[in-house]
């Protein structure tokens, strides 16, 4: 039976903080319930077990629970497993919030008094013989509803679901102060152990997990502690400090809490920068996490007024970052949001837009080197460190920085829009260890775009390109390259194009490049398949083939794989598709791994981050036949080239997409 034998697989699918709208016929609607997620296998003659999302199991802890879903399974004739919260209940069976499972939550046996609670059902995972996570969920709703036990069961329960109009339920949620209400769309499948946008949360009360760090002293007659000091993970991996809270605590809860804490202490803050407190600290290693809920976020990244609800024992402590905000603006549908985001990253830039800006940056250069830049359309973007040195060799700054792209903006601008972004930020310049950055950033300036996204099972809210905005606040970031998908946030499952990565050994000589590009070339005009290159601005040569509408990430990688692979056969002494530096030895090594969702590639017209200030720049197939160089191409001198040959990546979105039979049929031997 499914998951029967192993916990640990036991991975629900989970659902993203993004805006939905409360009308839509593809959406179902149910309350969030604010308890403990499990999922239950059941067997006929009554053997059940049920389990956390983290694969711990519950099912001593719940008695009633185990009790009811073994009368339910005795009505079976065949196994079944379902998906559903574990929430306390009042006694007209109405759900509690999460504190009132804090006195069971951390028990192995169930204890004599407690909250009464319910099992309220929502998925159905399997039936007998059949696993049907890849069916949609209207038709795995359906199944559950024909199979539930409606024998006056307390214990367990479906939960309450709305299809195509929410505002009822929302108005509920509201008038009732639940946490809030889930968005699912009617045709998702189970992404098991994923955080999908397909089911999205919509907060009404501001709700936090934080990982615990320490406590401080208590004052007058408080027992134990007198706060919680709580903290988020960032984008590198640091716990930040978000503030701390004493409030909702009972003594028992105090008592039970200290014990956990003092079994943790240390002697060192696990703090990124420790905090200052009014209380002695005391320092804990990082293993407990506390969900509270506040009223907002503060200015400088804390949390106001918090309030304790309780422990969780269902989340990681290094997964916890900090929450955005949903229903805090009108709920919009994603459709609308992009249009109405065509329409305002869109603008048309001028020569002499371009010309003011670049006044700008010269004038506040001149002066203490922070200002505000007064961009076309209305916004304004602060920025700061101007005549913050970049490149130490060249002497090239953050403001010349600033210029490059102000230069480019007409030309970078539609190879990036729609496509979310992937900062490299470089705060102290190019000499200096850069950090990754995917999530956008939690407070941003007016007018740029963010969007979420899902890759590698994680969905966040990424920048997305396309503005002048935008653009301009990556490299107020430090971000010195433009990093975009090959997918757009309206369809991110759909490549536009997929590329060559052409990457030689160190010091190899570039016309070895220029070679392995030809080969791709040859490979390609054999499959009538149009390319564009471009220098990767490094030591590189980027290879770019449109693909046709509606091509997914993997049919366009396994397009590159089979080239790539012609290529490396037909070349074993001087290109290669190992990944290993060992194994490739001096061969260039012709890269299409790049080519899945949420990985990327510098844009074209981007700066990079080496010695000369290399600009990814697209090239002519007979500028390779002559001998170019990437070392040609630098933000010092780029004004010229644009000058010069215009946008020549123009070409790329203009042309006919790959014919993916044809790589199919040349493939075979």
């Amino acid at each position: 039976m499914l998951w029967r034998d192993d916990p640990a697989a036991v991975r629900p699918m989970l659902a993203t903080t993004a805006v939905a709208p409360l009308e839509a016929g593809d959406l179902a609607y149910e309350p969030k319930y604010d308890g403990i997620r499990a999922i239950a296998a059941m067997e006929p003659g009554g053997a059940v077990r049920f389990w956390s999302r983290l694969g711990n199991e519950k099912t001593a802890q719940f008695p009633e629970v185990a009790g009811a879903l073994r009368q339910w399974a005795r009505r079976l004739d065949r196994p079944v497993v379902v998906d559903g919260e574990i929430v306390a209940t009042d006694e007209d069976g109405r759900p509690l919030g999460f504190q009132r499972l804090q006195g069971r939550i951390h028990l192995k046996a169930a204890p004599r008094k407690g909250a009464p609670v319910t099992y309220i059902v929502f998925d159905l995972l399997r039936d007998g013989d059949e696993d049907l996570r890849a069916r949609p969920l209207r038709e795995r709703r359906a199944r559950l509803e024909a199979l539930i036990d409606r024998s006056g069961n307390t214990h367990v329960r479906p939960s309450e679901q709305v299809i195509g109009d929410g505002r009822a339920l929302h108005a509920r949620a509201q008038a009732e102060g639940w946490e809030g209400l889930i968005a699912k769309r009617l045709d998702s499948r189970y992404a098991a152990g994923r955080r999908s946008p397909d089911w999205r949360k919509l907060k009404l009360v501001r709700r936090q997990a934080c990982v615990v760090g320490g406590w401080t002293d208590p004052r007058g007659s408080r027992p134990f502690f007198g706060a919680l000091l709580l903290g988020v993970y960032d984008e590198r991996g640091r716990l930040q400090y978000v503030g701390h809270t004493g409030a909702g605590f009972t003594d028992a809860e105090l008592g039970r809490v200290w014990k956990r804490l003092h079994a943790l202490e240390t002697k060192t803050s696990p703090f990124a920068v420790t905090p200052r407190t009014n209380e002695r600290p005391h320092w804990t290693r990082p293993e407990l996490v506390a969900e509270v809920k506040f009223t907002e976020w503060t200015a400088d990244g804390r949390l106001r007024h918090p309030t304790y609800l309780g422990l969780r024992d269902d989340m990681r402590p290094q997964d916890v970052r900090k929450e955005p905000d949903t229903l805090l603006e009108k709920p919009v549908a994603r459709a609308e949001r992009a249009s109405a985001a065509d329409r305002r990253t869109r603008p048309r830039i001028s020569p002499t837009a371009i010309g003011r800006l670049l006044e700008q940056i010269d004038a506040i250069e001149r002066g203490r080197g922070d200002g505000v830049l007064e961009l076309p359309g209305g916004d304004r973007l602060e920025v700061t460190n101007l005549r913050k040195v970049f490149w130490g060799r060249l002497k090239l700054t953050k403001a010349d920085l600033f210029r490059h792209y102000i230069r480019v903006a007409p030309y970078i601008l539609p190879a990036i829009a729609d496509r979310p972004l992937v900062m490299k930020r470089y705060p102290n310049g190019v000499d200096a260890k850069p950090f990754y950055q995917h999530r956008a950033p939690d407070r941003r300036p007016a007018g740029v775009r963010v969007e979420y996204a899902t890759s590698e099972s994680e969905t966040r809210p990424h920048l997305v390109g396309g503005s002048l905005t935008t653009l301009l606040y990556t490299v107020q970031l430090a971000a010195i390259s433009q990093d975009p998908w090959f997918s757009r946030v309206q369809s991110e499952d759909v490549v536009d194009h997929v590329a060559f990565d052409l990457d030689p050994p160190e010091d190899a000589p570039f016309s070895r490049v220029r070679d392995a590009a030809r080969w791709v070339r040859d490979e390609l005009q054999t499959l009538g398949a149009p390319a564009c290159a471009k220098t990767s601005g490094a030591g590189g040569l980027h290879v770019y083939v449109p693909m046709p509408p509606d091509t997914p990430y993997q049919a366009g990688l396994l397009f590159c794989q089979i080239v790539a692979t012609i290529v490396a056969r037909k070349h074993p002494k001087a290109a290669t598709i190992e990944r290993s530096l060992a194994a490739r030895g001096r061969r260039i090594y012709v890269d299409s791994l790049q080519n899945v969702r949420g990985k990327t590639l510098a844009s074209v017209y981007s700066a990079r981050a080496n010695a000369f200030a290399g600009v990814s720049t697209p090239v002519t197939w007979a500028e390779i036949d002559e001998g170019v160089s990437p070392r040609d191409f630098t933000i010092r001198t780029f004004a010229a080239r644009l000058e010069a040959v215009g946008d020549l990546w123009a070409a790329l979105r203009r042309s006919k997409g790959a014919n993916l039979r044809a790589v199919m049929q040349y493939a075979e031997p």
